[in-house]
């Protein structure tokens, strides 16, 4: 029986959540038909776009993505913190990018509208803004705004009706830097894996991708979590990694699991796997099956049972997988 969203994301756990959505219809998410002849690969540019947009909306970074023919892959940090503490006008506004809005939020962002509101209609006002305030940084909603609108872009182009994802999207918790590391790096290389792209810098329609092109530029990924080095005083928000470090890996991982380049990568990623904590002989294993390895959460022994105690459940699920991949 699948467990309720709720029972899956847990914010006083982890900010941080892998998240896939499978197309149902035979048709592609993307790609091309090979039945039809048919390509559909402009609709990467779609999820990529909307990707991008909803992170500018809602109070939710995106740390990786990966746009597949038939499912999607992101990876969520909930900044929850950062919708407590926004302002009124902001939460409504950024609303509105999204939906309509009421009546009266929209004339609340009106000066002189909202000069002569009764005071009924401002208590409503700040009532239905504490209701988005939750909803700007729920994963569930932000997974509706994307997925919804691509299966209405995709329904309306092929002139057709009907279920366009396979159901509710798949979440894992990340528990620790390691699982939220390794599932990156699993995400970033699924063009690989899959024989749709040589090299990570080649990956289109990827976090990895956007990244470097970004640092191409000499310029912050704009619709990413950035990366923001090694534990500080003064930290800005970010990943504690560095991003050459993690491109290092990727692209040494990426090696590995072609064939053409097996046996040709050096020892450069030694260091940081050690400081993940994740076994050398483990990680490309990891990096390829990160999904197959662990269902709905993923991280060290010690924050698996952390987790699945505050739950108060007795069974600690992964359980071998974190002992055999994480080391302690």
């Amino acid at each position: 029986m699948p467990k309720s969203r709720s029972s899956q994301i847990s914010l006083s756990d982890t900010p941080y959540y892998h998240c896939v959505s499978r197309c149902v219809r035979r048709a592609f998410l993307c790609g091309e038909d090979r039945f039809t002849n048919k390509s559909y690969e402009h609709r990467r540019q779609w999820v990529e776009d909307r990707i991008h947009y909803l992170s500018q909306v809602f109070c939710i970074d995106v740390c990786a993505y990966a746009v597949m023919s038939n499912h999607t892959h992101i990876v969520l940090h909930v900044d929850s913190e950062k919708a407590k503490t926004m302002p009124t006008e902001e939460v409504i506004t950024r609303w509105h990018k999204v939906f309509n809005g009421t009546l009266l939020t929209r004339d609340y962002l009106v000066d002189e509208k909202r000069s002569v509101m009764r005071d009924a209609q401002l208590l409503t006002v700040h009532a239905t803004v504490e209701v988005w305030r939750k909803r700007l940084c729920d994963i569930s909603w932000f997974m509706r705004c994307l997925n919804e609108y691509i299966a209405r872009q995709a329904n309306k182009e092929d002139k057709c009706t009907g279920r366009f994802w396979e159901g509710r999207f798949k979440s894992q918790a990340l528990l620790d830097e390691a699982a939220l590391l390794a599932c990156m790096a699993y995400v970033d290389l699924n063009p690989v894996r899959a024989k749709m792209a040589k090299t990570p810098e080649t990956s289109k329609h990827t976090s990895v991708q956007y990244r470097i092109n970004a640092a191409k530029r000499k310029v912050p990924p704009k619709y990413l979590l950035p990366f923001v080095g090694n534990p500080r005083k003064n930290m800005p928000k970010g990943i504690l990694f560095s991003f050459v470090d993690y491109v290092t890996l990727v692209d040494a991982t990426g090696r590995q699991i072609r064939d053409d380049k097996r046996g040709s990568i050096d020892d450069t990623q030694s260091p940081i796997l050690m400081r993940l904590g994740i076994a050398t002989e483990h990680w490309i294993e990891l990096s390829m099956s990160f999904e197959i390895c662990f269902s709905s959460t993923a991280g060290k022994l010690q924050y698996l049972e952390k987790y699945y105690s505050g739950k108060g459940m007795k069974r600690v699920r992964n359980r071998e997988s974190a002992t055999r991949f994480f080391l302690v």
